[in-house]
């Protein structure tokens, strides 16, 4: 969800009213992905290096995200929405809001009809150390450990990996997120800066990826008459996940993911 300070900037306001004017972005999104059967659906929130910005806008976001599920969990519980956060919860982190953080979850942990993760006080490279970390302590046995081994270890196990990555604002990197998860995900770069995004711009992001063959490493031959002449790339048959839509989109992911901070 990149893009916040600088709408804020662009209009003479504080940085602050960005991430305040972001929420609505978020719940549209959220409520079109849950139109579009997306079953997972997972935003940037605030990364470990964000704690790097000014105090004030580190607290105001502190504050902000407490704000936030106490007044849209019940709204999020009432759609079916399971809210879950990935990240690091430890001393950074406001009691108060680690509290909200667990009440939101535990309201919300029966419910199936879309997975909505925040990382929070996420970062890729501090998954994978911390997987790394529990590893040694639980001992296992240098070969023993494969990609299976360190999968079980992150922060959402049972989280799929995603198949599409939307990031905002113009920039072309994936800032530290997902780094582990992403590995064969799409990614669609977008010049909307957060607060404008609405789910329009989500569908548009689906578009892009229904028009993609993902091959997973592998390599197929098309013959004439499947739209080009021919492709040896080395990625794989086309498995491109099925999701039955109502907005006019045949086909979509999975686990469609907005991230950037």
């Amino acid at each position: 969800m990149d893009g916040n300070g600088r709408w804020a900037n662009r209009r003479g306001l504080k940085r602050t009213e960005g991430h305040a004017a972001g929420e609505e972005a978020l719940w549209d999104a959220t409520l079109g992905a849950l139109e579009l059967g997306v079953e997972w659906f997972t935003v940037y929130a605030f990364s470990t290096e964000n704690w790097r910005r000014p105090v004030d806008e580190v607290r105001f976001l502190m504050n902000f995200n407490e704000s936030l599920l106490l007044r849209r969990r019940d709204w999020l519980n009432d759609l079916g929405v399971r809210v879950r956060f990935i990240g690091r919860r430890n001393w950074r982190v406001p009691r108060r809001l680690l509290r909200q953080i667990e009440e939101a979850e535990a309201l919300t942990r029966h419910n199936r009809r879309m997975t909505l993760s925040f990382a929070f006080n996420y970062g890729g490279r501090a998954e994978i150390v911390d997987a790394v970390q529990r590893i040694v302590e639980d001992r296992i046995p240098a070969s023993k450990i494969d990609e299976k081994t360190i999968a079980r270890y992150l922060y959402a196990p049972d989280m799929p990996d995603p198949d599409l990555v939307i990031r905002t604002s113009g920039e072309f990197r994936t800032s530290n997120f997902l780094l582990w998860e992403i590995a064969y995900a799409e990614l669609v770069f977008m010049d909307t800066l957060w607060p404008d995004f609405r789910r329009e711009h989500l569908f548009q992001a689906i578009r892009e990826y229904q028009g993609r063959a993902r091959r997973f490493g592998g390599a197929r031959d098309l013959v004439a008459g499947d739209g080009d002449e021919g492709d040896d790339r080395e990625d794989g048959a086309d498995t491109q996940p099925q999701t039955e839509l109502d907005t006019g989109l045949d086909t979509g992911p999975r686990h469609s993911i907005a991230g950037g901070a």
